[in-house]
């Protein structure tokens, strides 16, 4: 079985964050959306791993060989961003041979197990129940609880079953096949050449999808979902004793502090994420994502997400900042 990745979007539902670094490098809970994935993974023994990468790419990648030196990766690039279906299809070479393709969206966070969809005879299709569908690719099952049709945000669902962002095709030419002929023909759904449109061209052809429904799923895509999915993460988390101690600070627990942070006459937690090398001097942090060298002083905040190279000095606020920002309201 070969995983295969998309993360060519640009995200810009989390802009400004993502104007300069891409959405599944995002920090949470102590370690990029991307890793999560990737040892969600490699958990249940996929061992080769294909990365469609478009916007801001090389730093996904340099990402991946600075974290997984060993991984077996290999790198397809979307020029275009013309729909799922096409990133699929862009790396269709990379595929070529594969008896089984695991796609698993590359900027959601997810609890689910990943080896009873592995072990299910059939292609199965991750999915939750929504309170609204119309935001999403929507199942509907048979009465042989199959799945009869799929359908890309459609106007009037006539299910509330989400697919999630999880996928696990056994008949990986026949995929292929699908989305070529969609492409050929230029069929598209809103805009876009879909995977939902490729799988229900599957399911015409005679291939039978199951469906599993996961405990949780966050699509990481707006801050309030991106601190929602912090909280949950941090909450399953073992809380281990920062190995460095920080002078007349405390820490209310759950909260994920990286390698080599400078903090002092503060209050963290619970809920805060706090990057590599940043600095932290008398200030209240609590429900808030705080980005690699960043530097907060005297300032109270909660519900912020604080890109990487930032500095804010005196403030009481909730923020959406990007990297590489220096805010002064002293």
């Amino acid at each position: 079985m070969k995983a295969v990745i998309p993360v060519a979007g640009a995200g810009t539902r989390l802009r400004p964050h993502t104007y300069t670094q891409p959405k599944p490098l995002i920090p949470v809970a102590g370690k990029p959306i991307i890793a999560f994935i990737v040892d969600k993974l490699l958990e249940v023994g996929v061992t080769d791993f294909v990365f469609i990468i478009g916007y801001l790419g090389e730093k996904i990648e340099n990402y991946l060989h600075q974290a997984y030196p060993n991984l077996n990766k290999e790198f397809v690039v979307q020029n275009e961003r013309m729909g799922l279906g096409h990133a699929i299809w862009t790396a269709r070479n990379s595929l070529v041979g594969t008896d089984e393709i695991f796609i698993i969206l590359g900027d959601i966070i997810f609890d689910a197990d990943l080896s009873k969809m592995i072990s299910n005879p059939l292609s199965c299709l991750g999915v939750k129940n929504v309170d609204d569908p119309r935001e999403f690719g929507v199942v509907e099952l048979g009465e042989d609880n199959l799945v009869k049709k799929v359908v890309e945000k459609p106007r009037i669902p006539k299910s509330d079953l989400a697919i999630v962002g999880l996928y696990k095709i056994k008949e990986v030419s026949t995929l292929i096949d699908c989305i070529e002929n969609n492409i050929q023909n230029d069929v598209r759904t809103m805009g876009e050449f879909q995977l939902t449109d490729g799988l229900m061209c599957m399911i015409e052809k005679g291939v039978q999808f199951s469906s599993y429904t996961v405990n949780n799923w966050f699509d990481c895509g707006r801050k309030g979902i991106l601190l929602e999915t912090n909280s949950m993460l941090l909450d399953k988390m073992e809380q281990k004793t920062p190995a460095q101690s920080f002078a007349n600070t405390i820490i209310i627990p759950p909260v994920s502090i990286g390698e080599n942070c400078e903090i002092s006459n503060s209050i963290l937690g619970p809920h805060v994420t706090i990057g590599d090398n940043a600095t932290i001097k008398s200030s209240i942090v609590k429900d808030s994502i705080i980005g690699n060298y960043a530097t907060i002083d005297e300032v109270m905040l909660h519900h912020s997400v604080i890109g990487s190279d930032t500095s804010i000095k005196g403030l009481k606020q909730s923020l959406n900042i990007g990297d590489n920002t220096e805010i002064d309201f002293s």
